[in-house]
């Protein structure tokens, strides 16, 4: 009978041939690209759609850039519709307030006489010389001929002025209320000269009517002849 024991074979790891992979390795290698390829697609999108929400596309940002820009002038053009413009409000009242200077400026003359009153006056004298220089016409016709209407021509003319003083300055003055309302009232400098030159050319008017008719001054008379 054989006591000898029997030898007991454990199985032994037995190592691949060079060239051959292990299936184990195979296995985990694979599991490992599996695991990278997918946090790849992950990030992937996540880091694109970050990239656009950053960056935004072309039309976004050209809108983005525009609207600035827009409502800058929008609030320009709103302050220029309420700021009033200087341009315009130098030319408010020109013609009224260069009418209100001619209407005082003519109200003066009228009242200190003009050079056409007095060339018109040395006329009528040169005129009154030449009609008594044959000696026919009496004193009071001399008178009249040589003084008398050179006096009248000179008031004549003055009171020509004083009309068209007050006429312009009246004018002045009622404008406003005829024609299309104006926004902004007449300026008071204005008002106030044509006002001026409406007192002036009155009494132009009342002087140079009285120095026409004779009511202030008459005209120089003859005196009788001595009797011998």
């Amino acid at each position: 009978m054989n006591t000898t024991p029997s030898k007991t074979t454990t199985p032994s790891t037995t190592t691949p041939p060079a060239g051959t992979t292990d299936p184990a390795d195979g296995t985990a290698h694979a599991v490992t690209e599996e695991a990278t390829t997918k946090e790849s697609l992950v990030k992937g999108p996540a880091k694109d759609s970050a990239t656009k929400d950053a960056t935004g596309t072309p039309s976004d940002a050209a809108d983005s850039g525009t609207a600035p820009d827009d409502l800058a002038a929008q609030s320009d053009d709103e302050d220029d519709a309420l700021e009033p413009d200087p341009f315009d409000e130098a030319r408010h009242g020109v013609g009224a307030g260069a009418a209100a200077v001619v209407s005082a400026a003519l109200g003066i003359v009228a009242l200190t006489g003009a050079w056409t009153g007095r060339v018109a006056a040395e006329r009528e004298t040169l005129i009154g010389q030449i009609q008594t220089s044959g000696g026919g016409g009496s004193a009071a016709q001399q008178i009249s001929e040589i003084y008398g209407d050179a006096w009248h021509t000179t008031a004549l003319v003055n009171g020509v002025f004083a009309v068209l003083a007050l006429l312009v300055g009246v004018f002045v003055l009622v404008r406003p209320a005829f024609g299309t309302p104006s926004e902004r009232p007449q300026p008071t400098w204005i008002r106030a000269v044509a006002l001026a030159g409406v007192v002036l050319g009155a009494i132009g008017v009342l002087i140079s009517a009285g120095m026409y008719f004779d009511l202030f001054v008459s005209l120089p008379t003859a005196g009788a002849p001595a009797g011998g």
